[in-house]
Order: structure tokens, then sequence, then C-alpha cells
């Protein structure tokens, strides 16, 4: 089949490999190189990267309605689009192909439509999660379903690790997605409208950690945030990044947010709304991510305050 190809982050570009090994992409279209680092250096999309390596022309259109835009994915001849982890397409672009457009979603739709699923399954401790392949319509991540897969999440497992085993199993699905409707066997299953949790993009502030809830919530949001935008604590050197965490006691009485435990061998352990949770790693404002055996040596962290 002939394909275009939507996409930018690194969870997309395992699926453009994987189709282009099979079929024909004839084009991958992702956003504009950004400026990133703190050098602010301009830097292509991981998509872009991918794409250019394979051979297949790249287009950035800065919009999706544009006209000479639309009149490029016309002249591709494609049969089908392919999107994972793009921008909303309006029907202009959608509906070109004759196969149709359809999307890797990184959730077990309708559960988590929206921007961030891999995060929010992990902030509210599911065990389970799953990619959905499905075509596109008017609305955000309800068209039709065409196949699924279940995929475990580990207790300890961040978002991030978890995305770098699910874009891995989106891409076989992707393939699947693909052969079947090529032989004309795709299944078409509506979505029910209503139903499953909301999956919004991620703010900074999503990250802040309040230290009044419950020991096994706080670990799950450091998870779901990690690694980015990042969970933080109020600290009185500024902003104190903590990347990894355990549970240390899921039922004990304290302080929310006292030092109960400052160790220069074992390192930092707080107390929570209930239970205590113990700091692996953490991020003082300028500085590296280090251990908080470390962090306590480093900056004489007592017990009996607050963090």
């Amino acid at each position: 089949m002939r394909i275009v190809f939507m996409g930018t982050s690194d969870f997309a570009a395992p699926s453009l490999k994987v189709l282009a090994r099979c079929h024909d992409v004839v084009l991958a279209v992702t956003r504009c190189d950004s400026c990133r680092g703190r050098g602010l250096h301009s830097a292509p999309t991981p998509l872009k990267t991918a794409a250019l390596e394979l051979g297949i022309p790249v287009l950035e259109p800065l919009k999706l309605d544009e006209p000479g835009f639309i009149s490029n994915l016309l002249e591709t001849g494609a049969d089908l689009f392919f999107v994972v982890a793009f921008r909303i397409l309006p029907r202009a672009v959608f509906s070109i192909p004759p196969q149709g457009t359809v999307n890797l979603h990184s959730s077990l739709l309708p559960d988590y439509r929206g921007a961030a699923p891999i995060n929010r399954a992990v902030i509210n401790g599911d065990t389970e999660t799953g990619v959905t392949t499905f075509y596109i319509d008017d609305k955000v991540d309800t068209g039709d379903i065409i196949l699924t897969e279940r995929i475990p999440i580990g207790p300890e497992e961040t978002a991030g690790e978890l995305a770098a085993r699910m874009c891995k199993t989106g891409a076989e699905l992707a393939l699947r997605t693909v052969e079947l409707i090529a032989e004309g066997k795709a299944p078409r299953i509506p979505q029910p409208m209503r139903g499953g949790r909301p999956a919004p993009k991620l703010s900074r502030q999503d990250g802040l950690i309040d230290w009044s809830n419950d020991a096994r919530s706080i670990h799950n949001q450091v998870r779901g945030m990690n690694p980015c935008p990042g969970a933080y604590t109020l600290w009185s050197g500024g902003n104190l990044k903590i990347h990894r965490t355990r549970l240390a006691d899921e039922n004990s009485p304290g302080t929310p947010g006292l030092v109960a435990e400052a160790s220069p061998r074992e390192g930092l352990v707080v107390s929570c709304g209930r239970g205590k949770l113990r700091l692996l790693e953490v991020q003082p404002p300028g500085k590296k991510v280090m251990d908080s055996a470390a962090f306590v040596r480093g900056y004489r962290i007592e017990t009996d305050k607050l963090i």
C-alpha cells in the first residue's frame, strides 16, 4: 500500500520503520524543527530523523488546512494515511485517502482519550494499558476501532519506560492493521461515545507534590511524571525535582512533608498523609540528578524538618 505517515515523537518512529519495510511510505509529515536544550539549537523531530534515514520525503506544514499542503497530499496518490502522536487532523485532510486515515493511540480506547494516555494510566496506578488502532473521524479519539493489544504496567515502571515498551508493541499492531486493511479484512468496531477516563495534556503544575496525599498516590505521580514534565516539591533552595521513589510504608501516620529519615547511606524518607515514601533520585535546582543519600550528604538534610 502507498502510505503517508504523520507523527512527531519517539513513540511514532518505530511504527514508521516497520511500515516502511513492508509498504511504500511515500511521505512523512511532522512538525517543524524546534529549539531544544540550553543552547536552544534547532532540532528535528524524532519522526523526521527516522524518515530521512529511510530516504522518505518530509513535509513540515505550519497549518494543516493550507491549500498547498492538501495539494501535496493529493499528489502522493496514497491509499492510506497513518497517524501516530501527531496533531488533530481536519476533515479536509483525513478524508483524502480511499482507505481512510488510521491512528495508533496509546491506550485501550475508549479509556484515556486525549494527549497524555500513558502518563495518566501510570499516575492513576493502573496495572494494565494497551494500544489501539482506529479510523479517524471528526471527534478526537472516537473513531471505529480496528485492533487492540493489552500491555501490563510494572509496579515501579515510569511513564517513559512504559512508553518505550509500548511503541514497539504499537509498531507491530500498526503493521497488522495495515495488512488487514490491504486485504479488505479490517474490522470496524464502533466506540461508545461516553465512558472512559480522560487523558488531558499534562502541565508543570501536575507535577507539584502534595504531601498530604497518601504515599502510593505520590509514588504513582512521580512515576507518571517521569521523564517529563517531572514531579517536584517546594524546597527552601527552590524546586526540588523528584525522579524516583519507593514505598517505605503505606499505613503509618505522620506529618505530611516531614523528613522521617535522613541517612547519608540510605537517603531520604518523607512522611505523607498516610504512609512514608523513600526518595531514590532527586535533582536540586541547577544540579544533575543524584541519589537521595548524596543529597543528604551534600545539603545536610536533617530529620524532623519539612522537606
